[in-house]
């Protein structure tokens, strides 16, 4: 993180704001003088070409000249900051801000550079102004980063998942940020699984958690036999068979052995004996008997679902799909539209509406769907593995272009 925390935005943001300063103030013969503009010229090269060990010696040797301006202490600080001098940017900021106290983003960096000394109580105040109220993009991201950390290593981890919620919202495909959120969300489920652990060691709860840990592992065996221990604690809980059957599914799609498939087709008959209502199980049964070839009683199950469940997106998508082998194209596009309303993320809804759309001899439709699933293909991979979701994805089908 802390190369990235010393971006060039916040050095150079503050860096030019000097150049503005020392130029209203060229006609002052006092503050004029041809040293100060020489290290101020050269100071401003050296930022800009990157080299900051040049930079640093110039305005340092500019503050013992201009003592009094705010902006070369400010840049000073930053330069600092660059150079992992933490110590010093924090002197320097100080300095400034006793100066000119409205010079914009001294806060975040006296927040920023007081998180890396991990002075991070010092740090939080000025963090959390700099992250809520900044309209600069990069400084608010360099703050949402350092108050991931600071509140982690004060142990205030509800409020390190808050931050990282809204840093997913306004950064969602930025990977650094992803990457830091995600650790913070696995530990905080870590820390929550732990105190479960403590406080009810043998409750259905704590077995239950070991079952989808084991599953999330591909440990299969094990995951089985925790569910199966949750049933012989409590035979009528929901969603325990279906979990069972997700496993045996996994496990089938790993080794491809008959008896999987089948066992997870009981398993989630049987979670639909428990709960008539969970769209998951059947779904998982109207996607087995599409995968099988048994196009009219996949259609009549994801049928129902959608009747019942009218945004369940993924069994809209398997709907038309179905439609779409059963050569009914027409019919295909209504529930395939609807899918690309309720998420227009999912390629794989785009590129059957296109298929749809040129079997119905809408020549425009089939043109903007199509377009709109080469821009997702060509954006992300295709599929997340399976595991990662908890219903089975549908797939682009190896069939005819649309």
């Amino acid at each position: 993180m802390k190369n990235d925390l010393s971006r060039w935005a916040l050095l150079l943001g503050i860096a030019w704001m000097f150049t503005s300063a020392a130029g209203a103030q060229k006609g002052t013969a006092q503050q004029a003088a041809s040293e100060s503009e020489h290290y101020a010229s050269d100071g401003q090269q050296a930022l800009a070409s990157g080299q900051f060990d040049t930079a640093r010696n110039d305005f340092e040797q500019l503050a013992k000249l201009q003592p009094g301006v705010a902006e070369v202490h400010a840049t000073l600080a930053a330069i600092y900051f660059k150079l992992g001098q933490y110590e010093l940017a924090e002197h320097s900021v100080r300095t400034a801000q006793k100066l000119k106290p409205s010079l914009p983003k001294l806060d975040s960096l006296l927040g920023l550079s007081l998180a890396e000394m991990g002075r991070f109580s010092e740090a939080l105040p000025h963090l959390e102004k700099g992250f809520k109220q900044t309209s600069d993009a990069e400084v608010r991201r360099m703050c949402g980063l350092q108050l991931l950390r600071a509140y982690t290593g004060l142990s205030r981890d509800p409020d390190a998942v808050e931050t990282a919620l809204t840093l997913n919202k306004l950064y969602p495909d930025d990977p650094e940020i992803l990457y830091h959120t995600g650790r913070i969300y696995g530990n905080f489920a870590y820390v929550v699984m732990e105190k479960l652990h403590d406080k009810a060691p043998g409750s259905i709860w704590m077995v239950q958690s070991q079952g989808e840990a084991n599953e999330a592992a591909k440990s299969y065996d094990a995951a089985l036999a925790a569910f199966k221990h949750v049933l012989e604690l409590d035979p009528q809980r929901p969603g325990i068979h279906y979990r069972m059957g997700r496993v045996y599914l996994s496990r089938f799609r790993d080794g491809q052995k008959q008896e999987d498939r089948e066992a997870a087709v009981r398993e989630f008959n049987a979670e639909l004996e428990i709960d008539p209502g969970n769209g998951n199980a059947a779904y998982e049964l109207a996607y087995m008997q599409a995968e099988l070839g048994n196009l009219a009683e996949a259609r009549t199950r994801y049928e129902e679902i959608a009747h019942h469940l009218p945004d369940f997106e993924e069994a809209l998508v398997g709907l038309g799909g179905v439609l779409l082998d059963l050569n009914q194209p027409l019919l295909a596009v209504a529930p395939l539209q609807r899918a690309t309303l309720i998420d227009p993320d999912d390629e794989t809804a785009w590129y059957r509406l296109a298929t749809a759309d040129r079997g119905a001899g809408d020549k425009e439709g089939q043109r903007k769907a199509l377009a709109a699933y080469q821009k997702l293909h060509s954006a992300k991979p295709l599929h997340a593995p399976y595991g990662t979701r908890e219903i089975s994805k549908q797939q682009v089908g190896a069939g005819a272009t649309p």
